[in-house]
Parts: C-alpha cells; structure tokens; sequence
C-alpha cells in the first residue's frame, strides 16, 4: 500500500472521483476544484498501481479539518483509512498543527471506531447535519502540543450511544 500527497499538477485526478463515486452515494465536490485552493490537502493510497482511498482537509493557520475520507467498497477494513489518517497526523505534526477535526456520520461506527483509536474525542453533535438524509454527524477532535506534536489528553464532550 502507498500514501501519496496530490496536487493539481498530479495526473490521474480522475481516480480520485472515481473512488469518490464508488464510496459515496451522491459525491458532492470536484477534486480539481478543491485542489485549486491553497488550503486543502489531499492524499491518496494505491495499491499495484489501482486507486483504493484518499482524504481530503483542509489546513487554515493552525488547525486541520479533514472532510472527505473515503475508501472504494472493495478495499474497506484492509486499512486504507488507516494509512491516510497516520499521514495526516504525521503531516500535522510536521506542520505545528494545534488541533485536527472531523464530521463522521453517527451510523458509521467502524470510522468512529477508527478515529477514537487514533486519539480523536467526541465534541459535539449536529443534528441534521448531512443533506442527503438528514443524518447527524458527530464532530471529533485531536489535540496536539504544536512544539512536539505530542497528543495532548482529551475527553469525549458528549456521549453518542
């Protein structure tokens, strides 16, 4: 498996949306265009030359907001999510980063799973808050000493069970 960061000079964007278009059910951004903004990140894993996941955040001062993971249907629970998060928190790190949020959809519970061993806390709820079903997703947050990266302790704000 490799993790590779792309930019919008990297060839091969289309895969991007054709894993997007495999994973979501109505896929609402366009690589290109958030590859346009200075701010977003974006990382890729393939494995044997074929696109099987990638993530997408944004990095604004000292806070990365990571919005789109997301894994083909073939390739889940192989630890393509995994990877991908382990680099943006190595990126983090490397960049003085003081916190890293996310929106998970409440039902997805092997994602929860993932990012709560991966030291995110729960931080709030917001009802409602996927259009396409009206699904709340449950907002979680990682802090880290932006001098050494160092995961700093935590505790979840609201219960989601």
């Amino acid at each position: 498996m490799e993790v590779t960061r792309l930019s919008a000079e990297t060839a091969g964007l289309d895969e991007v949306d054709g894993v997007a278009l495999a994973a979501f059910e109505h896929p609402q951004f366009s690589i290109r265009e958030e590859l346009s903004r200075p701010w977003t990140r974006c990382w890729m894993v393939r494995r044997g030359g074929e696109a099987l996941a990638f993530l997408i955040a944004w990095h604004v001062a000292d806070e990365v907001h990571v919005l789109n993971v997301a894994t083909a249907p073939a390739a889940r629970r192989q630890g393509c999510a995994r990877a991908l998060m382990t680099e943006v928190l190595a990126y983090a790190r490397e960049h003085q980063v003081r916190i890293l949020l996310l929106e998970v959809r409440r039902s997805n519970v092997p994602a929860i799973g993932l990012y709560r061993g991966l030291g995110f806390h729960t931080l709030s709820v917001r009802k409602g808050y996927y259009s396409d079903n009206g699904e709340d997703a449950v907002e979680m947050i990682l802090a880290l000493d932006p001098a050494t990266g160092a995961m700093l302790p935590g505790r979840d704000e609201v219960s989601i069970a």
